[in-house]
């Protein structure tokens, strides 16, 4: 008996991210591209899809005309933060399941599109990251908060990054939180000659982002205690180090309902 194949368009898919995508997806045979969404058709067909059948892909500039035609079950965002939102809201009202790596969502814009899931009786998820080593970096510094409540979190990206502090610099601060109390760390008296010295502040604690032409993709979770210190760190070099977690989530979105913000709820 054959497996019917999960049907999966992607949007952004000429982008640097939106190419592993493709490329992750042509490569598993439990998997079908179905559409790819790009502003130009020609540079997706000359990058993408060489050396792989393309037959039955809709290569689209637009994510409606991508979706009305290609029957998908999944849409992969890796798009920006001011298009995300409006993406998934399609992708839903399409009855097609949202999987979004891009961040910049609000509390309510994610409350507002799980109800959207709950009503079309689809899954979705929004993730900071799909580094099934960051993931782990996330719940070891969460469990780390609990003995060593002292913390800073640094994270560093390319010069041309567009949010900070960066997704996943917040969801481990958000992590952190959710078992930390909160804890206002430093001297008291503390003064910032030059402002934004300190870094954002976060429930007591504070993030520093840095960004520098050169860099892909880090994070350091510095904890201090008495005579101590504990760094955990988690480095990416490559974009293909995050498609082991999109393939998954590919698979898993299947069976959900509601939208999921975090890619660790999936990997449990």
């Amino acid at each position: 008996m054959t497996t019917q194949k999960i049907r999966v368009a992607v949007i952004g898919a000429s982008g640097r991210m939106g190419r592993e995508v493709v490329k992750m997806v042509l490569e598993d045979e439990t998997l079908q591209l179905v559409a790819a969404v790009a502003p130009s058709a020609g540079p997706v067909d000359a990058g993408l899809f060489a050396g792989k059948p393309n037959t039955g892909v809709i290569v689209s500039p637009t994510l409606e005309d991508a979706l009305s035609h290609s029957k998908a079950d999944v849409l992969v965002d890796f798009t920006v933060p001011s298009a995300a939102y409006g993406n998934t809201k399609t992708s839903i009202a399409f009855g097609v399941r949202p999987i979004i790596g891009t961040t910049g969502f609000t509390p309510e814009q994610i409350d507002e599109l799980d109800e959207l899931c709950k009503e079309k009786g689809i899954g979705g998820l929004i993730a900071p990251n799909f580094s099934i080593g960051a993931i782990l970096m996330m719940k070891f510094a969460a469990e780390a908060s609990k003995y060593l409540p002292h913390v800073e979190i640094i994270e560093y990206h390319g010069d041309q990054k567009l949010d900070a502090p960066s997704g996943t610099s917040i969801k481990t601060a958000e992590l952190i939180s959710q078992v930390r109390q909160e804890l206002r760390q430093g001297n008291p008296k503390e003064e910032e000659v030059i402002e934004g010295a300190r870094g954002g502040y976060y429930n007591g604690f504070r993030i520093h982002s840095v960004r520098l032409p050169g860099v892909f993709a880090q994070q350091e979770v510095v904890f201090g205690g008495y005579g101590q210190t504990l760094k955990i760190r988690h480095d990416s070099y490559d974009r293909a180090g995050y498609m082991p977690g999109v393939n998954v989530a590919i698979k898993k979105v299947m069976n959900y309902s509601g939208l999921i913000y975090g890619f660790e709820h999936m990997m449990d």
